[in-house]
């Protein structure tokens, strides 16, 4: 397949859903071989069966990201398969939400061990062979990573932190011929807000009303582009766009304003079985 991506080989953690998944077919409809990795073989399976469909080329990897031997495994399948690697995205990750004086530090060590160390060991697993193809190293964030929100402190934290991971990642790579793209979505259609506290899918709609979530397909494509061009940052969705905007002119106003929309609401999440909301 031709494509802007032909011939490259594209590494993606948490590919079995979501934003992972629809950013698995638009690479390769751009031309790249995908190595999926998740914990969901079976999804992978279906997914890897869908691309082959399209006329490309996929491998399922079964992957924890918490686990950094079954990460190191996952790598080495990936590159003894393809040859190497271009492009990783780790994208991997959950929310943990919940009012912060009904949560424990248990809850942030859970988060932090998927949604920051798991990104912290893609890179390092990846690392050499990024090096050797001068490729790409993407990190999917989230607007929450620019702008804090109410009874989110896990989630909020753990996007903060791997915000500016990629930010320093970005100058310390760049004299070695390595791009470093920091994706931000803000609501975009998936299963995060389907998962609760402990990762685990409930299957519950998705709280966020549809007119403000953009589908996972049309973030995908503008990932492939941001990550195409290099860009050290891309922001998906208006809504994220101008939240970021403002919170940077006039932090401040958000403040006030989110303190409004929320005063008197935020403790009636201790209501939540165990003290621990569902995401």
């Amino acid at each position: 397949m031709a494509g802007r991506f032909a011939g490259k080989t594209v590494f993606i953690t948490g590919a079995s859903s979501g934003i992972g998944a629809a950013a698995a077919r638009e690479f390769a409809r751009e031309g790249a071989v995908l190595a999926l990795a998740a914990r969901r073989k079976d999804r992978l399976e279906a997914l890897a069966r869908d691309i082959e469909a399209m006329g490309g080329r996929a491998l399922a990897l079964e992957c924890d990201v918490t686990r950094r031997e079954s990460l190191d495994a996952a790598v080495a399948k990936a590159v003894e398969v393809f040859g190497g690697l271009d492009v990783v995205i780790a994208n991997a990750g959950f929310g943990v939400t919940g009012v912060a004086t009904a949560l424990e530090t248990e809850d942030f060590r859970r988060q932090f061990e998927t949604n920051v160390f798991g990104v912290i060991d893609t890179f390092y697993a990846t690392l050499p062979h990024l090096l050797r193809s001068k490729g790409r190293f993407a990190v999917i964030g989230s607007v929450s990573g620019r702008v804090a929100t109410p009874a989110s402190a896990p989630y909020t934290s753990s996007k903060f932190a791997v915000v500016g991971f990629a930010e320093c990642l970005y100058h310390d790579l760049a004299d070695l011929g390595v791009s470093v793209t920091c994706v931000n979505p803000g609501f975009v259609n998936s299963e995060i807000r389907s998962i609760n506290n402990r990762g685990e899918y409930t299957g519950k709609p998705d709280p966020v009303p549809q007119f403000l979530v953009m589908s996972a397909e049309k973030a995908a494509r503008q990932i492939v582009r941001g990550i195409y061009r290099r860009k050290p940052e891309i922001i998906i969705t208006r809504m994220g766009k101008l939240s970021v905007f403002i919170n940077r002119l006039c932090p401040c106003l958000v403040r006030v304003a989110m303190r409004a929309a929320t005063k008197g609401r935020v403790h009636k999440t201790r209501k939540a079985k165990h003290g621990r909301p569902e995401a």
